[in-house]
């Protein structure tokens, strides 16, 4: 398959302003991310952004990126914009859509989310971690995925939730928000309203079961680093700072 490497960059964070541009080890996060990117291996890497600042830096250290629209409403809709721009031809197969606050990402974690796609009857493929920590069970800012199981390593996505769930014994896995797609079940994705469970839990691939497309979900064994506060970005800079 032709992959292509999106990773979203804006600078509007409410939590940790201009964040794509915060220094780690003297370069910016965008670029550490793409670098995890391109160490994946999978292909061509492309940063898409709304702001000139981070064109100019990712450039500036041979990375490619594209400019898009200020006013999208989710990094989805920012990636097939940048899609349709870098390859209006449709010679792009798959999309990778990794998000541009994790600058310690393992490439191999970026590889594991393309592996769903090799059964045919998969949309869009994700990632989830199984859950070990009793607190994050009941933590609705960890958005579970409840899958029915495939393998010892694949589920087949069933629905996301931030409640716990399901309920019983058995494992309950963590979803990783980074997701790759067949071009044309995100041109659809991005074509469909918003719904009514994607408003109600605030999670926006419910949009896509809800349509009836079909999301399975790779285990992997660690979460990567989000930054969202400076907490998380001193512990960024201590990461790559000794690796």
């Amino acid at each position: 398959m032709s992959t292509l490497i999106l990773i979203p960059a804006r600078m509007a964070s409410t939590r940790l302003p201009g964040k794509p541009m915060a220094d780690i080890s003297g370069r910016p996060m965008i670029v550490h991310v793409a670098d995890r990117a391109r160490e994946s291996g999978l292909g061509r890497v492309v940063v898409a952004t709304d702001t000139e600042a981070v064109r100019e830096a990712v450039q500036a250290h041979g990375f490619e990126a594209v400019m898009t629209r200020t006013d999208h409403e989710s990094g989805s809709d920012r990636i097939f914009e940048a899609l349709s721009a870098l390859d209006p031809g449709g010679k792009v197969e798959t999309v990778i859509n990794v998000q541009g606050d994790l600058p310690t990402i393992d490439p191999e974690t970026i590889r594991a989310a393309l592996r769903p796609l090799e059964d045919q009857a998969v949309d869009i493929a994700t990632l989830g971690v199984e859950i070990h920590r009793d607190e994050e069970k009941t933590n609705p800012n960890v958005v579970k995925v409840v899958g029915s199981p495939l393998s010892e390593t694949r589920l087949h996505a069933l629905y996301f939730t931030r409640a716990t769930a399901p309920w019983g014994e058995g494992p309950l896995y963590h979803h990783i928000g980074l997701y790759a797609y067949r071009r044309a079940a995100l041109e659809r994705f991005v074509s469909l309203s918003p719904s009514p469970l994607e408003r109600r839990e605030r999670l926006e691939q419910l949009r896509a079961l809800e349509a009836g497309m079909r999301i399975d979900v790779e285990i992997v064994q660690s979460v990567p680093l989000g930054v969202d506060t400076a907490e998380d970005l001193a512990r960024a800079r201590e990461i790559l700072t000794n690796s």
